[in-house]
């Protein structure tokens, strides 16, 4: 996913404060406000541009005591450069209003963006307390500049002069999407209500920022210890080293440890063979947040759902979801909803077939219990084996991470689109862990630097996601600095790193968001990048998920750690031959999540408090997704994406990314596949025109018609 729309909403909002998106124009001695910097702007790395290629950021000279006072010297200058913009009494124009917006925020934009990234990445106690102090004054930052009644007013003049000002197709683009900003925003309220919406604001991010800490901790703690390696039967030698890492960095001597991923099911459930353990560790997931402890994130998500509907309510829609839609594909949430209700007959079909092949496997070992979710991976894994012959175990050894990232996921960008990537090992990092490369672009011009973060820490948030340190900008020409982060199990030393097919498809799918920000190709920084609606943003993550699988991409990296031989084909055509293997469970889990997300947003203001466990027990009911044996992706006590992010009233983003991606890729298809004119069609007409135009009219140009959800459901084997 791309971490630019799931950072705190507070962050968000401060950053997007001037035009909608976040500003990257740097300071220099000509900048207005600079003149007041205080004695220490001399020390700290933020208060000037990095010398570094590309203004990487000087992770060697930054330490936490820079984050607070940059911050808050970013939004004293910020201010300062909006009041300058406020108090011209020349009439509002495109130059003197929205331009110096564009320009404005830039030492805010540069500490916000390194410090989100490392807290998000590398946390720790510091820098946890930054965040909670600084997350309620960027939300009132932000309040500070969207509910200014002045600026609002210069906005206004321009958008409604807009048709008559001689402005270009980008121009246009950003003076409506700037005034959609501000009045979602809340700048048309009268006074009264704009203090209770700040109150609102305020409070909102402060508990999303709560919620998101308590899970990080509540995952760390939840880990597995284990006794006995006896208990550890079927993972992998590489897999038990690490959990053994993992008890030597815990100070466990002697002991175990199974960490926890964010997802309800944990990866190590297809492989152990203790029914008891599997158990202990589905229950430590799906319970992680509910022992009525201090990381116990009920009580906030019970507030959380109160303010977004009264938010809602100030701002004239009838729920979060309504307000929160008015700017995305779907529009609405009747839109949303209606692409998941369809599609979960034919999801709940699938996974119940599928659990009655679990059964039949336990009953055929007299293993004498029903299934539990606990053991759907460890059983369906079998199921597999039995049904294609194919297992995990015969495949991972041909995903070597360095090479799956060198040859596979680099090489298809550059048969795509000409890209060429060397590592840099003289830039600064904020962990160990982290590598760097310089792309190089078709022309041989220097196009981009990418940071890979790729294994799992306790200090680290789970999930994978892409960023930017650094937004390409055209006003400045500065070019983009992009990361990819994942949780991936990191080897024992000596061992290699071996990839599951999910997590190739996963680095495939975050170099799709990475793509997109470097590609970005626009003069303004607010219409740049992956600047665009949740339900767009995942579609060039999940197109590229796609050049996993091509047969001259998959040729390429899919070889033998030990014996660098290519995988046999009789184990490739098992693995295509598999492809739509538990894809009812897959499905059901997403849906499940995806629809406890809405009904949480659906609510109006005036709905009581909410019990969080029966709230969500029935509403996984009233959609029909309530299969005992299928929980949800997330359930709510941690579904950081809507909790603790910016994906509220917007998970179904993923399931509306993927219907445009498998339709984009049928042109593919239709036109020859993976050849560098496609990948040049692809990149000019979506991959680099950030959000400077209307999405839907850019995609009916590159396919020649609306997207069909057909291409979707017949690879999910639902059709």
């Amino acid at each position: 996913m791309s971490r630019t729309v799931i950072l705190a909403t507070a962050v968000s909002l401060a950053l997007a404060a001037c035009s909608g998106k976040e500003s990257t124009a740097p300071v220099t001695a000509d900048t207005p406000a600079a003149a007041g910097q205080p004695a220490e702007a001399s020390t700290n790395p933020f208060m000037t541009a990095s010398t570094l290629p590309f203004q990487a950021p000087a992770f060697d000279k930054i330490k936490d005591s820079d984050y607070l006072p940059a911050f808050e010297e970013g939004m004293r200058q910020h201010l300062a450069e909006i009041k300058q913009i406020t108090d011209n009494t020349q009439p509002a124009t495109f130059d003197n209003t929205l331009l110096p917006m564009e320009k404005s925020g830039a030492i805010l934009d540069r500490v916000s963006r390194v410090f989100f990234s490392v807290v998000q990445a590398d946390t720790n106690p510091e820098r946890q307390k930054i965040q909670e102090d600084v997350v309620p004054k960027l939300a009132a930052h932000s309040d500070a500049i969207y509910l200014d009644a002045k600026l609002f007013e210069r906005i206004k003049a321009i958008h409604d002069a807009r048709e008559t000002a001689g402005l270009d197709p980008e121009q246009l683009r950003v003076v409506e999407e700037t005034y959609k900003g501000f009045v979602k925003a809340g700048a048309q309220l009268n006074d009264a209500d704009k203090e209770t919406l700040k109150q609102l604001n305020a409070e909102e991010a402060t508990l999303s920022n709560d919620f998101h800490n308590k899970l990080v901790a509540a995952t760390a703690a939840g880990a597995v210890t284990i006794d006995d390696k006896a208990q550890l039967a079927g993972l992998s030698d590489a897999d038990i080293a690490a959990a053994e890492d993992a008890a030597k960095g815990r100070k466990l001597e002697g002991k175990w440890v199974l960490s926890l991923q964010n997802t309800t099911q944990q990866p190590v459930l297809t492989s152990l063979q203790d029914r008891e353990v599997r158990a202990k560790v589905l229950e430590a997931s799906e319970t992680r947040t509910e022992h009525g402890d201090a990381n116990d994130t009920r009580a906030i998500i019970q507030r959380l759902a109160q303010l977004r509907a009264a938010k809602a309510k100030l701002l004239g829609f009838p729920n979060y979801a309504a307000y929160n839609l008015t700017d995305q594909m779907a529009q609405n949430p009747a839109n949303a909803l209606k692409l998941l209700t369809d599609t979960v007959p034919a999801a709940t079909a699938k996974a119940r077939g599928e659990l009655a092949e679990i059964q039949k496997v336990i009953d055929a070992q007299k293993g004498g219990f029903k299934a539990a979710a606990s053991d759907w991976d460890f059983y369906a894994e079998q199921v597999r084996k039995a049904k294609y012959d194919l297992d995990e175990a015969q495949i991972k050894p041909y995903f070597e991470l360095d090479n799956v990232l060198q040859n596979g996921v680099f090489f298809a960008a550059n048969q795509l689109y000409g890209i060429t990537f060397k590592e840099r090992t003289d830039l600064p990092v904020y962990h160990p862990d982290v590598r760097v490369f310089e792309v190089t672009d078709a022309d041989g011009k220097s196009l981009a630097l990418f940071y890979a973060d790729f294994y799992k820490r306790d200090s680290k948030s789970g999930g994978a996601w892409m960023d930017v340190f650094v937004e390409q900008n055209g006003l400045t020409g500065t070019k983009p600095v992009v990361y990819n982060v994942s949780n991936f199990t990191k080897p024992a030393a000596g061992q290699p790193a071996l990839l599951s097919w999910d997590d190739v498809t996963t680095m495939f799918h975050e170099f799709g968001h990475a793509l997109h920000g470097m590609f970005s190709n626009t003069k303004y920084p607010s219409v740049a990048g992956t600047g665009v609606p949740r339900d767009f943003v995942e579609f060039p993550s999940q197109f590229n998920e796609h050049w996993a699988s091509d047969p001259k991409v998959f040729a390429n990296y899919a070889k033998h750690y030990q014996t660098k031989e290519a995988m046999p084909q009789a184990l490739v055509d098992k693995i295509a031959k598999a492809k739509t293997f538990n894809q009812g469970y897959m499905t059901t889990e997403y849906l499940s999540a995806a629809l406890l997300d809405l009904a949480w947003h659906t609510q109006g203001a005036d709905a009581p408090l909410q019990d969080v466990d029966k709230f969500e027990a029935d509403a996984l009911k009233r959609f029909k997704v309530d299969l005992a044996q299928v929980p949800p992706r997330y359930r709510s006590s941690y579904f950081d994406h809507i909790w603790g992010g910016g994906y509220s009233a917007g998970y179904y983003a993923y399931f509306w990314a993927e219907m445009i991606d498998h339709d984009a890729f049928e042109w593919f298809k239709e036109n020859g596949g993976l050849t560098r004119e496609n990948g040049q069609v692809f990149r000019d007409k979506i991959l680099s025109i950030g959000n400077t135009r209307d999405l839907s009219t850019a995609y009916r140009d590159f396919r020649g018609k609306d997207p069909s959800v057909e291409p979707l459901l017949h690879n999910r084997g639902l059709k």
